[in-house]
């Protein structure tokens, strides 16, 4: 099944989640403010986005700013940070069964449905 983290007040990920509707695929929203993730959950996702755990830093957050720019951080402390703020999380992030992508732009999502 097909899963968007969703944050309704982030215009790319309202986008996101309008792509996914016109789709007319099934897929579950996961508002991850709400339902924070956990390390575990950050890992999974990151190993399927294949990427590394800073590439799913929102950078210019304030939080992001304020407390671990310019910190040598490893990519536990990393993964801290986002499950300890998880504002600083990359947005949307669309899965299917065996893919996951970063929809920025929004259209990209079109190539994981």
């Amino acid at each position: 099944m097909i899963k968007i983290y969703h944050n309704p007040r982030c215009r790319k990920s309202r986008e996101g989640l309008q792509i996914l509707e016109e789709a007319n695929q099934e897929f579950e929203i996961i508002k991850y403010l709400e339902d924070t993730l956990s390390i575990q959950e950050l890992e999974q996702l990151i190993s399927i986005l294949k990427i590394k755990p800073i590439d799913l830093v929102r950078q210019n957050e304030s939080i992001w700013k304020e407390l671990y720019k310019n910190k040598s951080l490893t990519d536990s402390q990393i993964l801290e940070a986002l499950a300890t703020y998880p504002k600083l999380i990359e947005r949307p992030i669309v899965t299917n069964k065996t893919k996951a992508i970063i929809g920025r732009p929004p259209e990209i999502i079109k190539t994981i449905i």
